[in-house]
């Protein structure tokens, strides 16, 4: 053995004994200070022999914490992760339990209570100690973060004047402007740096349905062909398709699969984290679309193993788990007492939800994705959905979501900084796959839900609710001038005539209504035969902009209000009602106008371009979805050595066109050896294959 070899032992073994010591003084003071938790007989030991308790004690749970913890969250896999995050101060408890067992003449006592504290606080220090004392030695400051990642290293033969890998770091629904503003307040210091020096920043323009399943979906497989929003109908199957759904993930990926010809953009040895779709990639975590699939590496969970084995994550993301419920709950009540407005309800399960999506999700993607550059791999894609969620509730740009776009930007830097002990050199690409758009619901302005006012033109019961505010008044007057109809209790007992009920969805601002019993898209006229007057209703109600459907003697026509009625294929950006949603509007609808699966009848919400605002069809107060607002405007933040994503002047529109510069940047990278494959699709009916002008003009759950 060289020397070299027993100088890294010694260093090792030097490791262990200062973390064996400072555990071992923590678990002193933390006897002393807590009276139901002792390392001492009943009739008291000498200092000396209570050091060699805590020494015991400390040893041992040390030990269980390597050799243990990790079986026993393997064996918990299959829990929810929510389950097991809340599992994981009692287990780690227990570890601490079994600890003072194994201490000699049983001097070693706690109860359960103080076991929970005993144990997180000295997972938490020992790991503390473990990091500092390696970020001084590189090599072991790069072993302890494959460890941490739960990786093992891959990268043989790589070096230095390796190929590039690349890292594309998806900030789910982080608008253009967002970023911006974020960049200029120095809420993101790291991504500030970077922008002003060593990358680019560029807007892209999102297609009509600007949520992340058709953004992501055409980012990672290259085509969102035949995704007209995040939920809707089909009638020959009679299935609700919504995209962050694990069965809808797997048809929509196998779709995109068979369209193009090609697996993915992460097909030659890529990594896929935290996404929705799986890109072609062999290494997948936390990925919707293989949630069902059996065996090592694969289950949606197994990334949670990489993180969780290690107690003193498990520990701190419990603590940040607990403090970020906290953390909304006071922010929810803060906002009530301001009488914000507008404002949604932030009760219920959605602290948790919230909880679980800006810390479990974000510190367990970060971790793997820390694996996958240790790792060498030559593609990783992840997707951080923290400022998504909560902005759907807070909006896009509060005190909120600027608190989570500061935690973002520490995320990155730890991976940059982990991608410099990488065995090959890494590009970061930062993009988003759609922004927010702020405004008061439609139904808090109007005091009726989209459902309830097409169910009314279709002279179907509406709900009591839409009578309860000031803003329903308005909207009842519009419904009773076109159609003479009743609200809910008004004639009891009111059936429809004939043909069955609709099914309404919402996508953000985006609304899709369907008509289950005709098995093809309905027509205005059978429309306007069965239901007269639900169009015109629809067309001229102040909350909506503009209603596509599809005409017998024009094609498919887009009705406004004041009568404005002109068919598709006539479109331009300033016809009617489209004027105030900008350049790109007219060629995304008739793009989405020719899916297989577009609605019966499509309604996007109205857009006041004075204060960007839109109306969200559901309970979101940053939403996204449809047209109008920020929610269009996506970013791409690329390093300047590659080439530039369009040329000066051009506009990168439609998340096809994204996946274009993606695969372009791989193959700049690494060199015709990898067989990025060609994407075999032809252009959908008024789209170049440059991609369409897309729409107005952003946003982020795992997740839509």
């Amino acid at each position: 053995m060289g020397v070299a070899r027993w100088r890294a032992v010694g260093g090792a073994v030097l490791r262990v004994v200062v973390v064996w010591a400072v555990s071992t003084l923590t678990m002193l003071a933390l006897a002393g200070a807590l009276p139901d938790f002792q390392l001492q007989s009943d009739d008291g030991d000498t200092i000396t022999r209570t050091a060699v308790t805590a020494a015991w004690g400390a040893g041992a749970f040390g030990l269980l914490s390597a050799l243990v913890w990790p079986l026993v969250v393997r064996a918990l896999l299959l829990v929810p992760a929510l389950v097991l995050g809340m599992l994981v101060f009692f287990l780690n408890g227990s570890l601490l339990l079994v600890a003072l067992w194994l201490i000699p003449d049983g001097r070693g006592e706690a109860d359960p209570q103080n076991a929970v504290v005993v144990a997180a606080v000295m997972s938490a220090v020992a790991s503390a100690t473990s990091t500092a004392l390696a970020v001084r030695d590189d090599n072991a400051y790069r072993r302890r973060l494959y460890r941490l990642a739960g990786r093992r290293r891959t990268g043989v033969g790589l070096g230095p004047g390796s190929p590039p890998g690349t890292l594309f770091l998806q900030l789910d629904g982080v608008g253009h402007q967002v970023l911006r503003d974020a960049l200029d307040a120095g809420v993101m210091p790291t991504v500030a740096a970077w922008a002003g020096t060593t990358h680019r920043l560029t807007r892209w323009r999102t297609d009509w349905s600007s949520q992340t399943g058709a953004s992501q979906l055409a980012i990672l497989h290259g085509t969102n062909h035949d995704v007209p929003a995040f939920r809707w109908y089909e009638k020959e199957s009679g299935r609700l398709m919504v995209s962050n759904r694990p069965a809808s993930a797997v048809e929509l990926q196998r779709r995109a699969a068979v369209r193009t010809g090609h697996p993915g953009l992460l097909a030659a040895d890529g990594a896929s984290r935290g996404n929705l779709f799986g890109g072609g990639a062999d290494q997948l975590a936390l990925v919707l679309s293989v949630t069902a699939r059996r065996g090592p590496g694969t289950r949606s969970r197994a990334g949670y193993f990489a993180y969780f084995r290690d107690p003193a994550n498990a520990s701190r993301t419990a603590i940040s788990f607990v403090a970020e419920m906290v953390r909304e709950i006071g922010e929810s009540v803060r906002a009530r007492l301001r009488g914000d407005s507008p404002r949604v309800p932030r009760g219920g399960m959605y602290p948790v939800l919230r909880a679980f999506a800006t810390v479990v999700e974000r510190d367990v993607v970060v971790a793997a994705v820390m694996g996958d550059v240790l790792a060498g791999r030559t593609a990783v894609y992840a997707d951080l959905v923290a400022y998504d969620e909560v902005a759907h509730h807070s909006g896009p740009q509060s005190r909120d979501t600027a608190k989570v776009l500061e935690r973002l930007d520490r995320c990155v830097e730890l991976i940059a900084k982990a991608a410099e002990h990488a065995p090959r050199p890494y590009r970061i690409v930062l993009l988003s796959d759609h922004g927010q758009s702020f405004g008061e619901t439609f139904e808090s302005a109007y005091g009726l839900t989209l459902r309830d006012l097409v169910r009314a033109g279709c002279g179907l019961p509406v709900s009591r609710r839409a009578r309860h505010t000031a803003g329903g008044a308005e909207a009842r007057n519009v419904l009773r001038s076109a159609l003479h109809r009743p609200v809910e209790g008004e004639r009891r007992g009111e059936r429809p005539s004939r043909g069955a009920g609709p099914v309404v969805l919402a996508s953000g601002n985006l609304g899709l209504v369907s008509f289950p019993d005709v098995p093809y898209r309905m027509s205005r006229e059978e429309i306007d035969h069965r239901y007269p007057g639900l169009l015109s209703t629809l067309a001229g109600h102040p909350g909506v902009g503009f209603v596509l459907v599809r005409s017998e003697r024009h094609g498919s026509v887009v009705l406004g209000a004041g009568g404005f009625e002109s068919p598709v294929d006539d479109l331009t950006d300033t016809s009617g009602p489209l004027a105030v949603f900008g350049p790109g509007t007219a060629d995304a609808i008739r793009r989405t106008d020719s899916f297989p699966h577009v609605a019966d009848i499509m309604v996007n919400s109205m857009y006041d371009p004075e204060t960007g605002r839109v109306h969200a069809f559901e309970d979101q107060i940053g939403s996204h979805g449809g047209l109008g607002g920020g929610q269009s405007d996506a970013f791409l933040l690329w390093p300047h050595d590659l080439t530039p994503p369009v040329a000066d002047g051009e506009a990168l529109i439609g998340a096809e066109a994204v996946h274009r510069v993606l695969r372009r940047w791989l193959e700049e990278s690494q060199g015709p050896q990898v067989p990025i494959g060609p994407v075999r699709e032809s252009p959908p009916a008024g789209r170049t294959d440059e991609g369409s002008p897309v729409t107005d003009g952003l946003a982020p759950d795992q997740h839509g």
